[in-house]
């Protein structure tokens, strides 16, 4: 017998605990190599725990719901259990082209994994084979969501004609309304408006979309025309980017940009790191990547920590004007809102033109009025002339 342990895997330095939510697998089962074993979700995100040995389960020691933290010990596997019963189907299993991670996220994506031609090690199809495929099959999200989708809830029996249910925040809902309500406590905010003619950014995404994913693979949304624009304004006024310590203000001489993504689970915001230096294709890449991670749980905490600036965008719903709580410590965040035609007045004449409100809240502590009006001029102009952020004018 070897007998190997099960543990929580280490977590960030600012997440204390976990919860287990669903083993997958039960005593005396068998489990793969890297196949999923239990989700465990934090307050920031839902994680897989996959199996570090092929073997059977020969204890469970924590159970569905359970709190746990760093290092703790959840289960035993017997390695050598799986040899004595290896059978014709576990050997297939072993030697499939399609590692178990990998077909499982393949199948919540509905894509046949079987059928894609792998392009890693020995044609062993990857993650990205999989999100690749799903890129040329569905369409790509060209905005980044803000609401959450409506969680499921269980039905219950009527108590009377005034039936009620009472039903437990998750980890990650408990900690989105924590950190919302930390923003509004903790800083001064205001948010001011103004709008933009995108006709322009349509006019030459009409014109390239095609050869943009005949080239890149992916298509051309408006997402990296928002985070280029963003990225622009920044580097124009630095104090946006800032962050606020205590009584020091923290300059940062990076642009690292959320991008807020609503899924069942609650709010995620998923980070770009250094979009200055990222192209258009790279940030639609990444933004596709996040966005169909994000709807069956697989982010990282790495990749759900830090961020200079944030953009959410409720104009997937219908939105025409909001004001977004800025994302602590960050000291602004960008709102984008439905794209509709509207009557403008240009050269004294009345015209139709597709119109954004955008909406940037920030922190009146550390930016001043005129610094955040500018700034969403910066935003409007780069949107209007989108020549600027192409040839880095």
């Amino acid at each position: 017998m070897s007998l190997i342990e099960i543990k929580v895997p280490q977590l960030s330095e600012s997440v204390s605990e976990a919860t287990l939510l669903t083993w997958h697998k039960k005593v005396g089962e068998r489990v793969l190599e890297g196949e999923n074993l239990i989700d465990v979700e934090t307050d920031k995100v839902v994680m897989e725990l996959p199996a570090s040995k092929s073997g059977v389960i020969t204890r469970i020691l924590k159970q569905d719901g359970d709190q746990v933290c760093s290092e703790e010990l959840i289960a035993i596997i017997d390695t050598e259990a799986v040899v004595a019963q290896a059978d014709a189907h576990l050997n297939a299993d072993l030697t499939s082209a399609v590692p178990p991670s990998v077909r499982k996220l393949a199948h919540e994506l509905d894509i046949d994994a079987a059928a894609l031609q792998g392009t890693g090690r020995s044609g062993r199809v990857t993650r990205d084979d999989v999100l690749n495929a799903m890129d040329k099959t569905s369409p790509a999200p060209t905005v980044m969501p803000v609401i959450p989708a409506p969680q499921i809830i269980p039905a219950i029996a009527p108590a009377g004609n005034r039936p009620e249910q009472r039903v437990p925040m998750t980890r990650i809902r408990q900690r989105i309304a924590e950190r919302l309500l930390q923003s509004q406590q903790n800083a001064a905010i205001l948010t001011t408006f103004n709008e933009v003619n995108m006709q322009p950014v349509i006019d030459l995404r009409n014109k390239y979309k095609d050869s943009f994913e005949k080239k890149h693979g992916v298509k051309l949304g408006f997402s990296c025309f928002f985070v280029k624009a963003a990225v622009y304004a920044l580097q124009k006024f630095p104090i946006v980017n800032a962050s606020v310590d205590g009584s020091d203000i923290i300059y940062h001489g990076f642009f690292d940009i959320g991008v807020a993504i609503g899924s069942e689970r609650g709010l995620v915001v998923p980070i770009i790191r250094d979009a200055d230096k990222l192209s258009f294709a790279d940030i639609e890449k990444q933004i596709s990547d996040f966005s169909a991670r994000a709807k069956v749980g697989k982010l990282s905490l790495d990749e759900l920590t830090g961020g200079t600036f944030s953009i959410s965008n409720g104009g997937t719903f219908g939105s025409m004007l909001s004001t977004p709580i800025i994302n602590p410590p960050q000291a602004a965040i960008l709102g984008i809102h439905a794209t509709k035609d509207r009557a403008v007045v240009e050269n004294g004449q009345i015209v139709i033109r597709p119109i954004n409100y955008l909406a940037v809240s920030y922190d009146h502590r550390i930016i001043d009025g005129r610094e955040a009006v500018q700034f969403l001029g910066a935003i409007k102009e780069a949107l209007e002339f989108p020549g600027r952020i192409l040839l880095d004018l």
